[in-house]
């Protein structure tokens, strides 16, 4: 594998980092450009689709053992802990309620699936394999992260709502969360077979289709940086590039006790940085409602995910070469 700088800078000249970026100047410069709101949802729903399906098609040809049990529990351990330090460092850093930081704490405890086939990508345009059941980890990873900060809230006394059954409903049934898990069990019941019957259409396209879909985040990204602008401080911004690298550190000590390849440690660093921006801000809603939704989805789409695609996938790649034992 190339050396770090090298990698960076191949990784930020990549079609994908590229249309990222595309989106991300035309909103900082006011561009009317602009993605119907059912154009991007029907590509979300396309990714989401195409990754949890082949990672099924990639278990059954693995199949069921302990290191993907193994696997499935560091993950919600990760997510589980994650908003903790978050929630922590958060404290120290910035002037923010308990309300705030927790709800910021489980979006830093969650996933970015968007990172994650991104990292899924580079992984393979680098020839690096990686444990196919991954994706049940990404699975796993959403929604425990929620769990853990309303469970912050009450022990620090910011009240916020018990776990009810329509929040559990929230949590459990967000669309996000059934389309990975139902995609990755149809990929798997179906096997090969199966990915040979529709890799027209879920393979061959999938990158072009992520293009797409990252122009709209910078879009969406930009527009937030510009409009909450003066809600975020350099305190909270830095949060936003530290804690990622905190969650990358505990992905990859994980990663290397569970014994995944060096891909798989890739992925794991990746999902324990990453931070959610799809299926905790629906649940915080619910849960959180006097949180400020502008704190949490600017940090985690207008900073952390712009710094995981460009610098922090390409540095937890080197990281993962060199516990492999891998030079530079």
């Amino acid at each position: 594998m190339p050396g770090i700088f090298q990698l960076a800078a191949d990784n930020l000249v990549s079609p994908i980092i590229l249309s990222f970026l595309l989106g991300l100047i035309a909103a900082l410069g006011r561009s009317d450009l602009n993605f119907p709101e059912a154009i991007a949802k029907g590509l979300s729903i396309y990714l989401l689709f195409a990754i949890g399906f082949k990672g099924g098609v990639s278990v059954s040809g693995h199949g069921l053992d302990g290191k993907l049990v193994a696997a499935l529990g560091a993950g919600v351990m990760l997510s589980l802990s994650l908003p903790v330090a978050a929630f922590a460092l958060l404290r120290a850093m910035a002037r923010l309620s308990v309300t705030d930081a927790a709800a910021i704490a489980a979006h830093y405890g969650s996933i970015s699936i968007v990172t994650f086939v991104a990292a899924t990508s580079l992984l393979a345009g680098q020839g690096i394999a990686a444990e196919g059941y991954m994706v049940a980890v990404a699975a796993a990873m959403e929604a425990p992260a929620i769990v853990s900060a309303l469970w912050i809230v009450v022990a620090r006394g910011g009240g916020g709502k018990r776990m009810s059954a329509d929040l559990w409903r929230e949590i459990l049934l967000n669309g996000s969360i059934v389309l990975l898990i139902g995609s990755f069990v149809i990929g798997w019941m179906t096997g090969q077979g199966g990915l040979n019957e529709i890799g027209g259409l879920f393979v061959e396209p999938f990158k072009g289709v992520l293009c797409l879909f990252l122009l709209d985040m910078g879009l969406v990204a930009g527009r937030g940086l510009r409009t909450n602008r003066s809600t975020l401080s350099l305190r909270l911004v830095a949060f936003g590039i530290v804690m990622p690298v905190v969650g990358a550190l505990a992905g990859l000590i994980f990663g290397i006790v569970l014994g995944l390849s060096q891909g798989g440690v890739v992925l794991m660093m990746v999902l324990s940085a990453s931070a959610s921006y799809i299926a905790v801000p629906a649940a915080m809603r619910v849960a959180l409602p006097e949180a400020n939704p502008a704190l949490s989805l600017t940090l985690s789409l207008g900073v952390t995910f712009p710094f995981n695609l460009t610098l922090g996938i390409p540095l937890y790649m080197a990281a993962a070469e060199i516990a492999a034992g891998g030079n530079f």
